[in-house]
């Protein structure tokens, strides 16, 4: 054998492990960017992870592409919230013929319920809030789900799975404390604030605020002029402090409201999707930091 063919031998030979672990990992594909980084975070090394609807994207508003059938049909795991938050994805599943498991990753969270809403326009979550993510005591849980469904799929894996989730829910522990430091100070008289839709129910039940918003509890519905005519109202005689954007739906109503209030634009929550790479909601964890030590500088006198 010449020294050129037993390079390509050797060569051949040293990346067979890799390409083994490569053919192994499971192809997960999640419906959205927060629960992408969440299962990036359980699922590590022995994944290929890809989501359907990407950062700054609203999942409310969603249209599926055949590129995304033939993502599922060729995926082993799909990771969806629940709870109606994906209201295309039951559709987009069947169409695709996939095969695989279901990881749904609200189950078993307390929900808020939320019978008022049933047969508001453009509402189709039914009568519980889906928007669990945004309570880290949830995300805890979404985490446990992640991992048992992960290992359920890929047994040979659940001692590396039991690990990264119970890493990242350190991680989760140490951001709970920083939450609960950065809104310390804010007085119990500043605790109301207005955003687009109400994304942010359990963020509020977990840290003492109320959110109110036009739009309920999906970007698909439309405040009619009687809702903003009374939230307007509300505002005024509360002497609400701050309204606040998001980065998935119009900014043009709540600069409306902040214009006819006075009240404070207090900068953009994220709320059902991360940021990009480069922006300051780029982890789930880095959201949930950002949006809490948004609400804290705008609230604090």
């Amino acid at each position: 054998m010449n020294r050129r063919n037993f390079l390509a031998l050797t060569t051949a030979l040293v990346a067979l492990p890799h390409l083994a672990l490569a053919q192994d990992r499971l192809t997960v594909v999640t419906s959205f960017s927060v629960l992408n980084d969440m299962v990036s975070q359980v699922g590590g090394d022995r994944i290929d992870v890809a989501t359907l609807v990407d950062a700054d994207e609203d999942a409310h508003m969603y249209q599926p592409t055949p590129a995304d059938a033939r993502s599922l049909s060729d995926a082993n795991v799909v990771v969806v919230n629940g709870l109606g938050f994906e209201g295309w994805m039951d559709r987009l599943i069947e169409a695709s013929g996939f095969a695989g498991s279901v990881i749904v990753a609200v189950d078993g969270i307390a929900t808020r319920d939320m019978p008022e809403m049933e047969g508001h326009a453009g509402h189709d979550h039914g009568a519980f809030d889906p928007h669990g993510w945004q309570s880290l005591a949830n995300a805890r849980i979404y985490v446990a789900n992640i991992a048992q469904g992960l290992s359920a799929a890929d047994p040979a894996g659940a001692e590396v799975y039991a690990a990264n989730a119970d890493a990242y829910l350190a991680q989760i522990d140490a951001t709970e404390a920083e939450l609960q430091d950065l809104l310390a100070e804010v007085p119990q008289d500043r605790r109301t604030v207005v955003t687009s839709h109400d994304a942010f129910g359990y963020l509020g039940d977990a840290y003492g605020l109320t959110f109110l918003a036009p739009q309920g509890l999906s970007t698909e519905s439309e405040a009619s002029a009687a809702d903003v005519a009374t939230l307007i109202t509300q505002i005024r005689a509360e002497d609400i402090a701050a309204v606040f954007l998001e980065n998935v739906t119009d900014s043009r109503l709540v600069q409306q409201i902040a214009a006819e209030t006075g009240a404070t634009v207090g900068g953009t929550l994220y709320s059902d999707a991360l940021s990009g790479p480069d922006g300051p909601a780029a982890t789930y964890l880095e959201m949930m930091r950002h949006n809490v030590a948004t609400l804290a500088a705008a609230l604090k006198p």
